[in-house]
């Protein structure tokens, strides 16, 4: 399949591979059709996506059954009134329906906005007005279909509203009643161009309103380089990557570069989380690659691995956040396999990334994608030179979009502008490169602390911390001081066996601890113990909310 679209198809080095990385870009390149319709034609049979639940449903689909299924989903769409351009919302959890939905959407030419199911009446009026959304389609929960039923008399251009089930209610249509009542699916002569919108997503940014991300129909191809490579897929894998179908990871880890490789997606759709579930899927479906972000690697550390038989998996992958290098030595202690990080955000695909013919180094975000121009820059717009802190900019002059990056933020061009000037793309990011041209993560830009003239990446005081056995999470941040300018602030999760220890002794060994591990000006002047971290929806911890409950003080 993957020589269809690159000229070289696999690499022995980080030097072949930024040497010889070239795509084939196909006119009127449409996901759907000319990837997952081909891989109908050639292997029928090919096991495509294994989803079970916590009942212990288990379903098979087929590539035919998924292309069969998504040309009946389309022309249900269709005959709905949904056609090329249509903003259509997506609230389907981890059902099964989602994938097809977005494949018949992909089809028609409709654009997929994937949305979290926790979203309340007021946030689905706000996207509904702000992307003149004109269908819904959710999954049949009372909760859902609330909050979705309400938000109608406020969206003018809302006009369709479709439940997959299992409950449904007045003003719904009822997908699986009515979706074998449609005709037979005729494909549109021309679905789509390359520079049209394909997919959207409102980001769980760590302030502000929501953006919208908005995607050209390329970016699922630019998502190969994801699942063939840095997941490291083949046509035998299965391979469960850890995300909600409403924030952009799931489209990282459970569909286009997965399929691109011709490998099996594995869903778990679950209600709660837990460590131990997530062990015995991987046990009683034999996964043989896995992704998770750091968060979900920091509970399952602490579980006994003795009680799972794991032999299956072969390859996991972490992206979300940066890796505490003290959870990739302890889940190499109990697997055996290196966590191979990878780093990008909603509005690109993988940038940085630790590839099977490179060594990781714990904690690194790994080297430069050469699908994408990767610099480093210092506040006055000069680049940086090896161990020299500035922000992770793309390159990319006006007409010569990497495939992946983003078109703009939909509607706000101010906001666009604000980080996308002078031919490069501001991920807000900061990092510094090694001199084996290895990036490590030092936090977004208004993370950073300056504390009596030191400038402190909470990262790096952050793993300090989880090298201590007594830490399952923590987060840094910033607290103002009249002598100081900032003291750094730990706000900390404790393991189960150490929160009757918490105090003043355990504050005082944290902070002896973090003054051996790194240099001891960075140690945490205050640390506050709590139950759970705030966090966006993906999983993201949310430190902004941590210094505005602090300033509240």
């Amino acid at each position: 399949m993957i020589e269809r679209f690159l000229k070289q198809t696999s690499f022995t080095s980080q030097e072949d591979y930024i040497e010889h990385l070239e795509f084939i870009v196909p006119d009127h390149f449409n996901f759907a059709y000319d990837v997952m319709d081909r891989w109908a034609e050639e292997q029928p049979d090919k096991l495509a996506l294994l989803w079970t639940n916590d009942e212990g449903e288990c379903i098979r689909f087929s590539f035919a059954d998924l292309r069969e299924q998504s040309n009946r989903a389309a022309s249900y769409f269709q005959q709905l009134g949904i056609g090329r351009g249509d903003m259509v919302m997506l609230i389907l959890k981890r059902r099964y329906e989602f994938w097809i939905a977005m494949l018949a959407l992909h089809k028609i030419g409709a654009v997929a906005i994937p949305a979290t199911h926790m979203l309340t009446t007021h946030d689905i009026v706000y996207r509904n007005n702000r992307a003149s959304i004109k269908a819904i389609i959710c999954a049949g929960e009372e909760y859902i279909m609330q909050q979705v039923a309400g938000s109608r008399a406020e969206s003018p251009t809302l006009k369709t509203l479709v439940s997959i089930g299992p409950k449904q209610a007045e003003g719904f249509h009822n997908w699986h009643e009515e979706w074998n009542q449609a005709p037979a699916f005729v494909r549109p002569s021309v679905p789509n161009d390359n520079d049209d919108t394909m997919l959207m997503y409102f980001t769980s940014g760590t302030s502000g309103e929501p953006k919208m991300v908005a995607h050209s129909f390329l970016y699922a191809l630019g998502h190969l380089t994801t699942g063939v490579f840095w997941h490291n897929l083949a046509e035998d894998s299965i391979h469960l990557t850890v995300a909600d179908t409403g924030w952009g990871k799931a489209v990282w880890g459970k569909m286009y570069g997965q399929w691109f490789a011709g490998a099996a997606v594995f869903v778990f759709d679950h209600e709660k989380f837990t460590a131990d579930k997530i062990l015995r899927q991987i046990e009683r479906y034999r996964i043989t690659s896995f992704c998770a972000p750091p968060t979900v690697y920091r509970f399952l550390i602490h579980e006994d691995f003795s009680h799972y038989d794991l032999s299956s998996l072969r390859y996991c992958c972490t992206a979300g956040e940066a890796l505490n290098p003290a959870v990739f030595d302890r889940f190499k202690e109990l697997t055996g396999i290196s966590l191979m990080e990878g780093f990008g955000q909603t509005e690109t695909t993988m940038t940085l990334g630790t590839m099977p013919w490179t060594t990781p180094k714990p904690g690194s975000m790994g080297l430069p994608n050469p699908q994408y121009e990767i610099d480093l820059i210092k506040p006055d717009g000069t680049s940086c030179e090896d161990g020299e802190k500035g922000e992770i900019v793309i390159r990319a002059e006006e007409g010569r979009l990497p495939l992946g990056l983003f078109k703009y933020y939909y509607r706000d061009e101010e906001l666009t502008a604000k980080v996308w000037h002078d031919g490069l793309y501001h991920t807000g990011d900061v990092a510094w490169r090694d001199e084996d041209g290895y990036y490590w993560f030092e936090g977004r830009i208004d993370d950073v602390i300056k504390s009596s003239g030191y400038r402190i990446g909470p990262f790096e005081v952050e793993s300090a911390l989880m090298t201590h056995p007594a830490v399952v999470e923590c987060a840094i941040t910033g607290v103002p001081d009249e002598i100081r300018g900032m003291v750094v602030k730990a706000t900390v999760v404790l393991h189960k066996d150490w929160k009757e220890k918490a105090g003043d002794a355990l504050i005082k060994e944290l902070q002896n601890h973090v003054k051996h591990v790194t240099a001891p000006y960075k140690y945490p002047r205050i640390i506050e113990f709590v139950d759970e971290l705030p966090k966006t929806i993906s999983g993201k911890i949310r430190r902004v909310e941590i210094r505005e409950k602090d300033q509240r003080k």
